[in-house]
């Protein structure tokens, strides 16, 4: 870390409107004063809430905390369809949802709950063939993006507003990673004939952390709250205690038997409490993913 930087650990930011993830990581690297700072799970501009950033050391944790399972509030606007499945992009359809009926409604949420197969938004950023999707689509070209497993754990409607041609549905969801909530619009809008795509996008939760934990720029600009790396590691992993012999063994990268505390990450602790590494189980060992002491 550089002399006069803050320590490591997690920093739960309310993200602005507006901003890019990537903004919002160069003003941690500015009040944190260290360059070693990133997120987990990237927001799209449009989008407000949770995003988790790592400082320091705490960066390593972030490939693992971006698995978790997301909560979001949405607002899904049927009778138009855009290039980019939210309200960034250009009206490419519209045909009225005046006939929409509240029991079709629920049954098109319905069929897009649980474990489902979701196409990626043709603006994305997964690559295809070394690039962007995103990219691709902004010179016009068709991105043939494959359908991919995801789960989406609930889809509640939390309101419907109809204004002549249009429904505003809101709607709280859970899901797991790597669940565009761009595509359940578009999909919700496609499966009743009437199109659809999002206009608002609020991420209420990355796994343990929520919005309750969450501080804005402005006031993390005057406070820096940073979560110690024990304590994000506790709040989303299972821990396992070990003794001074086997804390030896994991400080040098070594293998635990396996306790039955996976599939996921496991957190690894020191007697005296210090957080020594995030450990996975196989068979009957548990390897390290990243050990954090030196």
């Amino acid at each position: 870390m550089e002399s006069g930087s803050a320590e490591s650990g997690l920093v739960v930011v309310d993200k602005p409107a507006d901003w890019t993830s990537h903004d919002v990581v160069g003003r941690m690297r500015r009040l944190a004063k260290t360059r070693r700072v990133g997120h987990a799970g990237t927001l799209d501009p449009m989008a407000t809430g949770v995003l988790v950033i790592g400082i320091g050391k705490a960066t390593r944790l972030l490939g693992h905390l971006a698995l978790t399972e997301k909560g979001y509030d949405a607002t899904i606007r049927l009778g138009a369809s855009t290039n980019t499945d939210d309200a960034e992009g250009e009206i490419t359809a519209a045909a009225s949802a005046a006939s929409v009926a509240d029991e079709a409604l629920r049954a098109g949420v319905a069929a897009l709950t649980g474990p489902i197969r979701q196409v990626p938004p043709q603006v994305s950023a997964i690559k295809v063939n070394g690039e962007r999707a995103y990219k691709m689509a902004r010179k016009g070209e068709e991105v043939a993006l494959k359908a991919r497993p995801v789960t989406v754990h609930g889809f509640e409607v939390t309101g419907v507003r109809r204004h002549g041609d249009l429904i505003d549905v809101d709607a709280s969801i859970s899901c797991s990673s790597g669940t565009y909530i761009r595509a359940l619009a578009r999909d919700l809008g496609a499966s009743l004939g009437c199109g659809g795509h999002l206009t608002r996008l609020r991420r209420t939760r990355v796994g343990p952390y929520d919005l309750a934990g969450a501080r804005t720029l402005d006031r993390l600009a005057e406070k820096l709250e940073i979560l110690p790396m024990g304590e994000a590691v506790a709040a989303a992993f299972p821990r396992r205690d070990v003794s001074d012999d086997e804390a030896r063994t994991v400080a040098h990268g070594g293998r635990l038997p396996a306790a039955g505390l996976g599939p996921g990450p496991v957190g690894v602790f020191a007697p005296d409490g210090t957080l020594l590494a995030l450990v996975e189980e196989q068979g009957d060992i548990a390897k390290p993913l990243a050990v954090f002491v030196p």
